[in-house]
């Protein structure tokens, strides 16, 4: 099963739950936080095309 471990986001009034939310305005700073999470967390990262990057871990446990 598929778990979201981090968001970066744009604007944090759009995404909530449980999972760690990076806040970056600057579209290149966003790209890169959301990359780097994604080599950290060993996760991948999801352009969801409206200013947010979702990060899943999608190892079957």
């Amino acid at each position: 099963m598929a778990k979201i471990v981090a968001i970066v986001t744009n604007a944090h009034e759009r995404v909530g739950g449980g999972a760690p939310i990076f806040v970056e305005p600057d579209t290149e700073k966003r790209e890169s936080t959301a990359f780097l999470l994604e080599k950290i967390l060993d996760a991948i990262a999801h352009d969801m095309k409206n200013g947010s990057f979702i990060l899943v871990d999608h190892r079957q446990e």
